[in-house]
C-alpha cells in the first residue's frame, strides 16, 4: 500500500505537482527565516571547533595555528577545576530534573481537585507567569529576596536569628538554584500533566468510588497510573539535559566565593575562554560536553521510545 502510494504521487501530472508547490510555498518561505538564523548561528560557528586541535592563535587564525592533535583536551582532562566543574553540572541538572519533575506532578495533581473555575485558573495563571520571563528578570528578584537586608533575611531577623549570606554560601546556593529555576519552569510541566489528567478515563473514578476509594487513594490509584506514560516520557526527555545545569541562571547569580558548589562546564568555559583568553582549551571542554550531550540526548529519546513509543520521525 505504501508503495503504491509513493507510485501514485511519483505519477501526478507536472501540473498537479507544480499547483501543490505553488500551495505551500508561504509554508515553506515562513520556515526560511529560522533556517537560515540555524545555519548561520548554530552550524557555522561549529567550524570553529577546528581550534580543539590547534594550538590556537587568535592574530594567525585557523589557518595560521599549530595543529596540536589532542593535547588540549590532555590538558583539560587534567585540571581539577574542569572535574570539579563536571560533577557541579551533573548534580545540579540532576536535582533540577527531579524536583523539576516531583513538584510539578504534586501541584498538578493538587490543582487538578480544585473546584471553582475561576481560582483555579487564577492559580494556573500566577503558576505559569514566571516561566515567560528571562533569568535577567528573575535573577534579581531572586538576589533581592536573598539578600542580607531581602525579604527572608528580615523575616530570620524579626524572628530572633541572625541573618544569612545566603547567596555567598555554597550549601544555600546550590538550594536556592534549585528551587528558583524549579519556581520558574513548574508551569510548563503542570500544563502537561494536567493535561494528562484529562485524558484518565472518567469511569476509573466512578469504579474507584464505589470500592470505597477517596481522593487521595483515587489519585495514587488510578491518576498517577493513568498518567504514567506522560511521566515516563516527560522524565525521559529531561535525561538529555542532565549537562544543562543553567548558565544563565548561575551567571547572573554566582560569584567567586560559590565556585566550589555552583561553578559548572558553561561558566568555567566562559571564565576559562573569554575572560582569560584561552580560547582552545575552552572549546575543546565544550566539545566534550557536547558530545556528553549527543549521547545522554540519544539515549533519552531511545527510551522514550522504548517506554512510553514517542518518536520524532
Amino acid at each position: 500500500m505504501v508503495h503504491a502510494t509513493i507510485d501514485r504521487r511519483k505519477k501526478l501530472p507536472l501540473r498537479v505537482r507544480w499547483g501543490k508547490f505553488k500551495l505551500e510555498l508561504p509554508l515553506h518561505l515562513m520556515l526560511l527565516p529560522g533556517v537560515i538564523i540555524i545555519l548561520i548561528f548554530h552550524y557555522l560557528p561549529m567550524f570553529g571547533l577546528v581550534m580543539c586541535f590547534q594550538k590556537f592563535n587568535i592574530v594567525g587564525s585557523f589557518w595560521r595555528s599549530k595543529f596540536i592533535g589532542f593535547k588540549n583536551f590532555e590538558y583539560v582532562f587534567k585540571m581539577k577545576d574542569f572535574w570539579r566543574a563536571f560533577r557541579n553540572s551533573f548534580s545540579i541538572a540532576f536535582l533540577k530534573v527531579v524536583c523539576g519533575l516531583v513538584v510539578p506532578l504534586i501541584m498538578a495533581l493538587l490543582i487538578n481537585e480544585l473546584e471553582i473555575n475561576p481560582f483555579k485558573r487564577g492559580v494556573q495563571t500566577a503558576i505559569f507567569l514566571p516561566y515567560f520571563l528571562s533569568w535577567a528578570v528573575l535573577g534579581g528578584v531572586v538576589q533581592e529576596i536573598f539578600a542580607m537586608d531581602g525579604l527572608v533575611n528580615s523575616v530570620i531577623q524579626a524572628a530572633g536569628g541572625e541573618p544569612i549570606y545566603f547567596l555567598a554560601s555554597p550549601g544555600w546556593f546550590r538550594f536556592i538554584l534549585v528551587a528558583s529555576d524549579v519556581w520558574k519552569g513548574m508551569g510548563y510541566n503542570i500544563i502537561i500533566f494536567l493535561a494528562a489528567i484529562t485524558n484518565v478515563d472518567p469511569t476509573l473514578y466512578e469504579a474507584a468510588q464505589i470500592d470505597g476509594c477517596n481522593r487521595p487513594r483515587q489519585a495514587w490509584h488510578v491518576t498517577l497510573p493513568g498518567m504514567l506514560p506522560i511521566i515516563v516520557l516527560v522524565a525521559t526527555l529531561a535525561i538529555g539535559g542532565l549537562l544543562n545545569a543553567g548558565f544563565e541562571q548561575i551567571f547572573i547569580l554566582y560569584s567567586p566565593m560559590v565556585y566550589e558548589s555552583a561553578d559548572i562546564i558553561d561558566t568555567l568555559v566562559y571564565r576559562f575562554g573569554l575572560v582569560n583568553g584561552n580560547l582552545a582549551p575552552a572549546a575543546a571542554m565544550g566539545l566534550f560536553k557536547s558530545v556528553l550531550s549527543l549521547l545522554l540526548v540519544g539515549i533519552a529519546y531511545y527510551s522514550a521510545y522504548k517506554f512510553s513509543d514517542y518518536r520524532i520521525f
